[in-house]
């Protein structure tokens, strides 16, 4: 049975994938492995974000697609799946995926709390693991900062009693850096997460310096901009010199520069493709760019 979405993109798909440089399987290689600073922990630095691409309700056809990303993101090699209460059925269909794989024991779960009233906090992360119906978070991390002070106190004090293993804050497209910074440097964050990219490099300023500085671990979110940037590159050639860093797609060309920052934990692509999904982890693999590379990538990117 052909898929609504697979029909609807059924013309451009089929000459994207087949044009799509065949990516090696993840077992022949093992994908880079970061450590969170605060414990030592490794991880894999590609995670998988769901922001849009899962929130497909209770479709059928398209909830066990996504299950399928799930399964090949976490063969590939992945550990890290971010979602949130603001993310509409993500949640839901990323543990109907983890259901159907039988609860993967590499997972790194990684949720947020976004209510604007402090005292439902605690009410929507219980609400939020039973979607994902997994035994406790790895990491909660508050939302683009709202109400953040109540529930850092909330988060903390689960931390403390083991209800979760990490806390953290978000924020995304250069908004509120600045009262970013300031949670930063008075809480002994374990994680932080904003936006950094080939072109949006705002971050380097004072963020990641920042982030390395306090121990805390980073990820990026919006990479590919929510894949404007990876559309804007469609039909434009891939240099032969990004051989040298292992890279055979935009994707990877970009994910490789994020990750090439040494202060970049994780980069959390969102994708609903099977393929796609192998191609963003194969992005850990092999060599990443020095400091002349990187400024060379950004510039190709930024000219085209």
């Amino acid at each position: 049975m052909i898929t609504r979405r697979a029909f609807v993109k059924a013309g451009a798909t089929c000459a994207a994938v087949l044009a799509l440089p065949v990516v090696a399987p993840a077992a022949e290689h093992a994908p880079l492995m970061r450590t969170i600073p605060s414990s030592g922990e490794p991880i894999c630095a590609i995670g998988l974000g769901t922001w849009i691409t899962f929130n497909v309700g209770d479709d059928p056809i398209l909830r066990h697609e996504c299950a399928d990303v799930i399964a090949a993101f976490l063969e590939a090699g992945g550990r890290m799946i971010d979602s949130s209460p603001m993310y509409g059925s993500s949640q839901p269909v990323t543990g109907y995926g983890l259901e159907k794989l039988g609860r993967p024991e590499t997972l790194f779960s990684a949720d947020k709390v976004w209510t604007s009233s402090a005292a439902g906090g605690p009410a929507q992360i219980e609400q939020s693991r039973r979607l994902w119906g997994v035994p406790r978070f790895d990491l909660v991390q508050v939302h683009n900062l709202v109400a953040w002070e109540a529930h850092l106190e909330t988060l903390f004090a689960m931390k403390a009693e083991g209800q979760i293993r990490y806390v953290g804050i978000t924020t995304s497209e250069g908004r509120r850096h600045d009262l970013f910074e300031q949670i930063m440097r008075r809480h002994p964050l374990d994680f932080v997460q904003f936006t950094y990219n080939i072109l949006d490099r705002e971050a380097e300023e004072r963020m990641l310096p920042l982030a390395a500085e306090r121990g805390m671990a980073v990820i990026v979110n919006r990479p590919f901009r929510q894949g404007a940037l990876t559309r804007r590159l469609e039909g434009e050639t891939v240099p032969d010199w990004a051989a040298e860093i292992g890279a055979a797609t935009w994707a990877q060309f970009i994910l490789k520069f994020i990750l090439s920052h040494p202060a970049v934990t994780v980069a959390i692509p969102a994708t609903t493709s099977v393929n796609h999904v192998r191609e963003n982890v194969a992005a850990a693999v092999g060599p990443l760019p020095n400091d002349s590379q990187r400024e060379r990538m950004a510039a190709y990117v930024r000219d085209l």
